[in-house]
């Protein structure tokens, strides 16, 4: 029977031969620094998850309000296309009796004088 050893420098090797992993006696006073540091761990990833969770929360109220003004808005341009609609058929049918519009001298092109010669000096 060939019993199978790990490699060296394998992952086993190391974590036996590192010089932390070494089992050393603690004192009480090492006990107590580690159950401080690990409450003072715990209360900051209370304080983290809680942020997370307000800041999603906020997010998630904005999102609402974005949406319901778009849906305001997406009334509105609805209603304001059913106006552009309303005057645009209104203006056809006062383009067809129109006085204005049907005299012919309305159509005669009367030439202009040019502003811009009007302002030169003479």
């Amino acid at each position: 029977m060939s019993q199978v050893l790990p490699a060296a420098g394998s992952v086993l090797q190391r974590s036996v031969a590192a010089p932390g992993n070494q089992p050393q006696p603690q004192s009480p006073d090492d006990d107590d620094r580690k159950v401080r540091r690990r409450e003072k761990n715990r209360v900051a990833a209370q304080r983290s998850r809680k942020k997370q969770t307000q800041k999603a929360d906020k997010l998630h109220e904005e999102y609402e309000c974005l949406e319901q003004e778009n849906t305001v808005l997406r009334r509105e341009i609805g209603k304001l296309t059913e106006e552009l609609k309303h005057l645009s058929e209104a203006l056809k049918e006062h383009e067809k009796m129109c006085p204005l519009l049907l005299c012919p001298m309305n159509f005669v092109t009367v030439p202009r004088p040019d502003p811009v010669a009007g302002c030169l000096p003479r």
